[in-house]
């Protein structure tokens, strides 16, 4: 009886245990009217120990439409603060992947001196893609190069920084592609951690390229 007692007592203190990845996974939020898109603030440990990158949408559609305008062309920085939940459920293999999310749409960072932008409340985002997604391994690692993924279907675009060393930088840039160029990584030499210069960037996207700023520069959470 009481070794049925310690199995059961043991079985309901996992079954409500909190998962490695719950919590509230704040997020840069960027894009513009051809596309929205969300980049979680990772550490190199649980529950934030993912890069993540999104495509999403507001599920308002008027207040999708105003966000896009609002962020469109610009590089000022603003941020999610979701509600928590559990970050792995964005994987692809995971058995109830997550759709939709609310959280608060910050101007600025959420976690310092960022404002709530009036009318959007906790809104429900719905997530379209998951563009990137991947573990990090808190070891000390050395890369002697930086690669961007590229992020953007059409002429607006994004590059954001892989988080692949220990300690490393997060960046993201927006820029503006010709028609139809490639969507390839860029790779670029990197310098410790220290910005990669806009043309050294440049360079690897070719003259037709213009760099619009960078939206997101950052050491603190990933050292």
């Amino acid at each position: 009886m009481l070794r049925f007692l310690a199995l059961f007592l043991l079985t309901s203190s996992l079954a409500h245990a909190t998962p490695p990845t719950w919590g509230v996974h704040g997020m840069v939020l960027f894009g513009g009217k051809q596309g929205l898109y969300a980049s979680h603030l990772p550490m190199f440990h649980a529950p934030h120990d993912y890069q993540v990158v999104l495509q999403l949408r507001l599920a308002d559609p008027a207040l999708d439409a105003r966000l896009r305008r609002q962020l469109d062309g610009r590089t000022a920085l603003w941020t999610l603060e979701p509600e928590r939940f559990e970050l792995a459920r964005l994987l692809p293999a995971t058995p109830q992947p997550l759709r939709q999310f609310r959280a608060t749409v910050v101007r600025g960072h959420f976690e310092k001196d960022g404002k709530a932008e009036p009318g959007y409340g906790a809104a429900a985002i719905v997530v379209e893609r998951v563009l990137l997604m991947r573990q990090l391994s808190p070891a000390p690692a050395v890369n002697t190069s930086a690669r961007y993924l590229q992020v953007g279907d059409g002429t607006q675009r994004f590059l954001v920084k892989r988080i692949d060393s220990r300690p490393d930088f997060e960046h993201i840039v927006a820029w503006t592609s010709p028609a139809k160029a490639p969507h390839a990584d860029i790779v670029v030499a990197r310098s410790g951690v220290r910005e990669t210069p806009a043309g050294a960037l440049r360079t690897q996207l070719g003259q037709a390229a213009r760099l619009r700023g960078t939206v997101y520069f950052s050491t603190e959470d990933v050292r």
